[in-house]
């Protein structure tokens, strides 16, 4: 008995003194001048798709006194009506009594939202606070958010007659969006779409898409949050949903004035008939993937004033076909991806199949991160040549990163081994933003374009003339002075 007498008497005096400790009630400040501090004063969730739960926010309670403090009440002001959740040092709920806060110490509070649908096709604020009340004094932190309604496939869409989609309403897309075959879909101009996580278009019939200057037709990821506070978006980080696919069978498809941002793959081409047009593209950006950007195998295609730039494989990838490109800024300075692949690679052959290949690109350029070597031909260029099928190609008036010089392949072509400068080229400082127009009057191929080609397309993929200055400029961008641009 006495042997056990002892550890009991131990461990008796450790529980007292542990409890002795735990409150210290009495130690708690009762200054009403003693109060808490807060990392935001108001706490405001990008746009939240109605039914659709936010990503989850935080902020910091500090006690910033030298003495400890016990907030009485933490309440959200509406309960939970307005669709915010709370969470206070990892307790759930929306009324809290008694939360203790050492001093010079903090607690993390963690906020959710979910906005209830209305009948609004606008954005449409939805606010609250939590109130902290410390000592009798009470203070809060403002809580708001932009409710959207969306028009939502969760389960996916196939579409198995002729559809159009009109823009009072975003679409969020899960699964996929499919085009049957001999279906039409028609896009009016304003159409967003926001892709779910691996979400793709697949287009087994024709898709019209027909946006405007004004108002382009948008393709991108459904994430509206930060995955860098303040400095990287998801939506200019790529791979957030899976990419539109143009099946064998789908042809005299069409994209105006469209945006495709951010997927693992930008747009798709299978395999098809170099004899019928499979799409004509114009006036359009396609940006930001994690894998090929443009990638098509023996198709027809037309490109005209449009911007390709940034994957973690090529920018643009032609197997065989019939192409095009006029007008065109193709550039890879991807860093948020490996890149493995130059920015153009062209061949007539794949997997031991021959595919003869056609292509012309006018007024282009071709430019990217990777040095040019020594080499001809190499650097942001990539030609497959295989002798069992013909291979016909020209660039005219381009500028090419790559070794070279000009020949029955290459007219009036400007080779480098620097790039030309851009107005931004992304990294952090320009929170990872691009901007393709050239910078200034000297920049390469400023002036240098075919007119005789730039009279047939007068004005840039920003509707900037290109006909009134000392000559048209190579790429989808005619060069404006920062004082005198409208975009």
């Amino acid at each position: 008995m006495k042997k056990l007498a002892a550890p009991l008497l131990i461990l008796f005096f450790i529980v007292l003194n542990l409890l002795s400790c735990d409150g210290l009630d009495e130690n708690y400040s009762n200054n009403p001048n003693h109060r808490l501090s807060f990392s935001v004063d108001t706490l405001s969730f990008d746009t939240v798709f109605t039914t659709i739960g936010s990503a989850t926010k935080e902020f910091m309670i500090y006690n910033r006194n030298d003495q400890p403090l016990l907030i009485s009440e933490i309440m959200l002001a509406s309960g939970e009506e307005t669709g915010f959740r709370i969470n206070v040092d990892g307790r759930k709920g929306d009324h809290f009594q008694d939360v203790r806060i050492q001093a010079d110490d903090s607690l993390y509070v963690f906020v959710e939202v979910t906005v209830n649908p209305n009948a609004s096709n606008q954005p449409l604020l939805v606010d609250d606070s939590i109130i902290f009340t410390t000592n009798g004094v009470k203070q809060s932190v403002r809580l708001e958010a932009y409710g959207q309604n969306v028009n939502l496939y969760k389960n996916g869409l196939i579409l198995t007659q002729d559809t159009h989609f009109t823009a009072e309403r975003p679409y969020l897309i899960y699964d996929s969006l499919v085009i049957s075959p001999n279906i039409t879909l028609n896009i009016d101009p304003g159409v967003t779409f926001y892709m779910h996580d691996t979400a793709k278009v697949i287009t087994y019939g024709t898709l019209l898409a027909k946006g405007t200057r004004e108002n382009p037709i948008v393709f991108r990821g459904d994430r509206l949050d930060f995955i860098l506070n303040d400095i990287l978006p998801y939506d200019r980080t790529p791979s957030q949903w899976g990419g539109i696919f143009f099946r064998p069978e789908s042809y005299h498809n069409i994209m105006d004035n469209v945006i495709v941002r951010n997927g693992k793959t930008g747009l798709t081409f299978e395999k098809s008939s170099p004899d019928e047009s499979k799409l004509k593209l114009s006036n359009s950006q396609i940006t930001n993937m994690g894998e090929h950007l443009f990638s098509a195998r023996n198709c027809k295609i037309e490109v005209t004033n449009t911007e390709l730039t940034n994957a973690g494989g090529g920018v643009v990838v032609l197997i065989g076909g019939n192409y095009c490109f006029v007008h065109c800024t193709l550039a890879n300075f991807m860093t948020l991806e490996k890149r493995t692949t130059p920015c153009l690679t062209m061949a007539n052959n794949a997997n031991e199949e021959a595919y003869p290949l056609k292509a012309t690109f006018d007024n282009c350029i071709i430019d990217g991160s990777f040095d040019t070597g020594k080499e001809a031909y190499k650097g942001e260029l990539n030609l497959s040549v295989d002798g069992a099928a013909s291979f016909e190609y020209l660039f005219n008036h381009c500028v090419i990163k790559t070794n070279g010089s000009n020949n029955d392949h290459f007219k009036e072509v400007l080779f480098t081994n620097t790039s030309p400068s851009y107005r931004l080229k992304g990294g952090e400082k320009n929170k990872y933003r691009f901007d393709f127009r050239p910078d200034s009057l000297t920049t390469l191929g400023v002036g240098k374009a075919d007119i005789f080609v730039t009279q047939q397309y007068p004005v840039d993929r920003y509707g900037i003339n290109r006909l009134t200055n000392d000559g048209p400029d190579i790429g989808a961008y005619e060069f404006v002075p920062k004082e005198d641009e409208t975009k």
